[in-house]
C-alpha cells in the first residue's frame, strides 16, 4: 500500500516570528531584550536576519502599534451600521474598539509603558506611526464632519482639529493604563465624555452664530 504524501507545513512568516517572540519575551522577562543579538540567538535565527525585517526593536514595537490599529479599522468597517453614524459617533466606535484591542495587549502595553514618568510629556518613536495613520483616519471624520455640518469650518483652527483628536488618543491611552475600575469602566466615561465635548467644541457654537449675525449686519448697514 502506497503511502500518502506528506502533508507540507507551512513555515512561519520570519517578520510574525520577531513579533510573536518580542511580545513573548516582554511577557515573560517584564522587560525587552538587552540585545537583538541575545533576542535573535533565543529564535534560533542569525542576527542579520532579523534586521532583514526591523532595524531595531523600536521597530517592532511599532510594528504592534500598527497590527492594533488596522485591526481596529477592519473591526469598525466590517460592521455595515458604520456607514450610517455620524462622524461622533464614528469617533466613539474607534474608540470603543481601540480599547478591546488594546485590551489584548494590556500586559505586553503595561510591561513597557506603564509607569513611564516622560510618557505625558514625550511621545515615543514607535508610535509616530500609529499617530500618523490615525491622524489619517481623523481627518476623514472631519471632512465628513464638515459637510454634515457636524464640525464647523473655522479658519487656522479647523486644520488643526486633527492634532486635537490624536491628544484624546493619547490622553485615552495613559488613561487606560492606569485604569483599575471594573471592565474598565472609567475609560469608557472618559472615552464619551472627551469625545462630546470635542464634537460640541468643534460644533457651530453660540459664538460662531453671534459672528455670523454681525457679519451679516455689517454687510447690509
Amino acid at each position: 500500500m502506497e503511502k500518502a504524501p506528506a502533508k507540507k507545513t507551512a513555515k512561519a512568516d520570519p517578520k510574525s516570528t520577531i513579533i510573536k517572540g518580542y511580545v513573548s519575551y516582554v511577557l515573560e522577562h517584564g522587560h525587552e531584550p538587552a540585545s537583538v543579538f541575545k533576542f535573535a540567538k533565543e529564535l534560533k535565527m542569525a542576527e542579520e536576519e532579523f534586521y532583514n525585517y526591523f532595524t531595531s526593536f523600536e521597530a517592532v514595537k511599532s510594528s504592534v502599534w500598527g497590527h492594533i490599529f488596522d485591526q481596529t479599522i477592519q473591526n469598525i468597517e466590517s460592521q455595515e451600521v458604520y456607514r450610517s453614524y455620524s462622524a461622533r459617533e464614528k469617533l466613539l466606535s474607534f474608540f470603543f474598539t481601540w480599547i478591546e484591542e488594546l485590551k489584548k495587549n494590556r500586559s505586553y502595553l503595561l510591561a513597557i509603558y506603564h509607569g513611564k514618568k516622560d510618557l505625558k510629556n514625550m511621545l515615543p518613536s514607535e508610535i509616530k506611526s500609529f499617530k500618523s495613520k490615525f491622524k489619517d483616519f481623523a481627518n476623514e471624520i472631519i471632512l465628513e464632519g464638515k459637510e454634515t455640518e457636524e464640525i464647523a469650518n473655522r479658519p487656522l483652527i479647523t486644520e488643526r482639529y486633527d492634532e486635537a483628536m490624536w491628544l484624546q488618543v493619547w490622553f485615552v491611552f495613559q488613561f487606560w493604563l492606569k485604569d483599575t475600575s471594573p471592565a474598565f469602566e472609567k475609560t469608557d466615561a472618559a472615552i464619551e465624555k472627551s469625545v462630546n465635548l470635542a464634537f460640541d467644541l468643534m460644533g457651530k457654537s453660540a459664538v460662531d452664530t453671534f459672528i455670523d449675525f454681525a457679519k451679516f449686519l455689517y454687510q447690509n448697514k
